[in-house]
Parts: C-alpha cells; structure tokens; sequence
C-alpha cells in the first residue's frame, strides 16, 4: 500500500490539470467548487466558478447575499437545489461560527448542503485531515483496482468508502484524494480506460482478471418520465410576466414565464387575448423529460400588472412572487435554461 501511495502521488503531481481550485487551500473556495463539480463538467465550471468567487468571495458574503442574487449567479449550472443548500450553510456558519468553515470531515457533515463527499475533501484538502472520499470518479478507480464485485450505488459504495479511508495518504491525503480523482477523470474512465498510462495498472485487479470494462458494477437508471406541461409568455413592449419557484420546488429559487403540469385547464386570465400552442419546448433533466406547450400574450403594460396579481393567486403554490420584469433586465435575475428556451420560443420570427 505505500507504494500505491507513492506512485499515485508521484503521477498526480507531474500530470495534474492545472485547474482554479487547485490553486487554493480556502476552504471556502474548495466547498464552492466541489459543489459546482457534482453532475456537471470540469470546463463548464470553471467560468462559473471563477464568477461566483468575484461575487461571493467569503463565506459571510455569501450568507449575506439574498436568494435571488445567489440563483442569478448559479443560473445555467442546473441542479439548482446545490446552490439553495449552499448558500442556507454559509447562512448557517454565519449565525453559529462567525463565518468559520469546520476542520473536520464530522464537523462538516453537520453543515447544511455538505454531503459525505464534500465533506472529506475539504478536511483533506483545506486542513489535512487524512480521511478518504468516493465520488463518482474514485468509485470507479477503486471498483476497478481492488474488483468491487459489487452495485457501486448500493453495498459496493459503502465498500469503496471503507476502502478510501484506509487507503488515504497520511501526510498528503488532499493530494492523494485528487490523485484518485484526477485518475478517474483523465485516464480510468467509463468508456475506453487507458491502462497503458496508468501508474497503478500492474496492481490492478480488474485489468489482472480482465474485468475491467465489466467495472464498476452500476444498476441502471430508470428512463427519464414524460411530464407534460404548459407555459404562459405575458408579455408588453418592455416587460414579461415571471414568477419565482418556490425553493421547496423543482427549479426552487428560480425565475420563469408561468407554468403548469399536467395537461388540464390553464388558469390563464380570461380576459388576456391568448395565442395558443405556439410553440413546444422540450427539455431532459436526470430523471424527468419534459414537454412544455407555450401559450403567448401580448399586450399594455397595465394588463401585464393585473395578470401578476392573478396569477401569483391562481398558482400561489408554485410561486412565491410573481411580476412583470423588463425585458433589458432579464439578464438581472435567475432564468433556468427551461426559462429562456421557452421566452425563446414565443418570440416572434424575426
């Protein structure tokens, strides 16, 4: 096992991506962009991240900063709730430490929004604390070196968990965790491992037992469900109606036209003159497919004022504001993706 270690290491340092966060010992910092990483990739982080630091650059500015600028800041990386659990556990250290980030894996983990992972690479990262984590990428590289024969989102990941803490570097351990980090990204990936570039590849059980494209061992994830759903773009010549998720909701924290799901009547006002299924806007998360019918209105600036008000009281469970905001003030508050595809999608052919 040292010379696991030793090699591991050695690869990592002279092979490494030269990346932001690596750059760093703020814990902070290192919290932002672990976060940031989950689900999404390294190069779409990165301008994010870099973004997000400028605007919040401490823990306290954070936790200051209200929801809208926070979900302003994150539009576009998707799974919003990561930054809604964030910024509730910069709110968190504020009131209870001063704006402190805990040094330990265990003192972390009682943080809001910081899981097991997050929680092991800031202690080895920021403050050395030489305890293991698995992520998507070292849950391969494990399951691969030592032949989990196990599901890695079941039982196996509870075995590769044990394994990362035994395996850790004691006087390098955030270097260490990277290592195996930087080897599931850049070299043991899903499709196509280069053994041939691996530092460990001759002590490697899977490659030994010609398994390693049966490895990980992963039950497959169930087809996305259709979900109907229709919008509603309310617009005047300078403005268009949008209402703020709940944060308990899907997209939470986020601006978008009005919407529904299912495909019942929408409660549209009546007296709004209303183009119907102008468009239709389809969009994939993890585990939903969505289909969106866009209706369109367009009309004075005082209509727009009184659908607001009917509005936020006919869909007060999904909105917790609803408003008319200008149209060159888009870019001031948070669309998701779904959000612009389907303000998109009304616009008129130019």
């Amino acid at each position: 096992m040292p010379s696991l270690r030793r090699r591991l290491l050695a690869w990592y340092r002279a092979h490494r991506r030269d990346l932001p966060w690596r750059r760093t010992r703020d814990p902070y910092a290192i919290w932002v962009s672990e976060i940031m990483l989950q689900q999404t990739r390294v190069d779409t982080v990165v301008p994010y991240y870099e973004r997000f630091l400028t605007a919040f650059p401490t823990v306290r500015a954070l936790a200051d900063a209200s929801s809208d600028e926070v979900m302003r800041a994150w539009a576009g990386l998707g799974y919003y709730r990561r930054a809604r659990m964030m910024h509730e556990g910069a709110r968190q250290l504020r009131d209870q430490a001063g704006g402190a980030v805990p040094t330990t894996r265990d003192e972390l983990r009682a943080v809001r929004g910081i899981g097991p992972y997050t929680a092991g690479a800031i202690a080895s990262i920021a403050f050395g604390e030489a305890v293991g984590l698995v992520d998507g990428n070292v849950a391969r590289v494990l399951s691969r070196l030592f032949a989990i024969d196990l599901d890695m989102k079941a039982s196996g990941a509870r075995v590769a968990a044990e394994i990362a803490d035994a395996l850790v570097a004691p006087r390098a351990p955030g270097d260490f965790n990277q290592a195996l980090m930087e080897l599931g990204a850049t070299v043991c990936t899903p499709r196509g491992p280069a053994c041939h570039a691996c530092p460990v590849a001759d002590v490697c059980r899977a490659r030994t037992e010609r398994r390693v494209d049966a490895l990980p061992r992963v039950a497959p994830r169930a087809a996305p469900r259709g979900l109907a759903m229709r919008a509603l773009v309310a617009t005047s010549a300078e403005a268009v109606v949008l209402g703020r998720r709940r944060a308990t909701l899907r997209f939470g924290g986020m601006w978008e036209p009005p919407c529904i799901e299912g495909e019942g009547e929408a409660p549209w006002p009546t007296w709004l003159t209303i183009a119907r299924d102008v468009a239709l806007v389809r969009h994939v998360l993890t585990h939903r497919r969505l289909e969106v019918t866009v209706d369109a209105s367009h009309g004075r600036a005082s209509a727009l004022e009184r659908a607001c008000v009917a509005l936020a009281t006919s869909l007060g469970d999904t909105y917790d504001a609803v408003c008319a905001v200008r149209t060159d003030a888009l870019d001031s508050v948070g669309l998701s993706t779904l959000a612009k595809k389907v303000l998109a999608a009304a616009r008129p052919p130019a």
